[in-house]
């Protein structure tokens, strides 16, 4: 189901950039403006228009769909059981940082350098 609806998705989003590169430049400086075509005038305005507000929310309905459909198979899980402490006994190890992002052992401290003998 899931598989379609990408599809369809795609073919919407394909569609959407295709009708919008299609309409006439209104603005300065992005282009070299109107020109010859095979719509020219109202006519073009008028169904452009309205095949990008259609096109918009397809995509928008396409998309609002799969998130839906992609919630419905979550189990419900809380931030605090993933986060917190493991039991209330437990006091935690002495890590640095970098061994924790990296997912190493816990390091004892660097103890300081014996100083020479003289």
């Amino acid at each position: 189901m899931m598989q379609v609806l990408i599809v369809i998705h795609l073919l919407v989003v394909i569609a959407l950039v295709g009708v919008v590169l299609l309409q006439r430049s209104e603005g300065g400086a992005l282009g070299t403006g109107g020109g010859g075509g095979f719509m020219t005038g109202r006519g073009q305005a008028n169904a452009l228009s309205r095949a990008t507000a259609i096109l918009g929310g397809l995509f928008f309905a396409s998309a609002l769909i799969m998130s839906i459909i992609a919630g419905w198979s979550r189990a419900p899980r809380s931030v605090f059981d993933e986060n917190g402490p493991k039991s209330g006994t437990e006091k935690p190890a002495d890590t640095n940082l970098l061994d924790q992002l990296k997912g190493g052992q816990p390091t004892a401290p660097l103890a300081p350098a014996p100083s020479p003998a003289k």
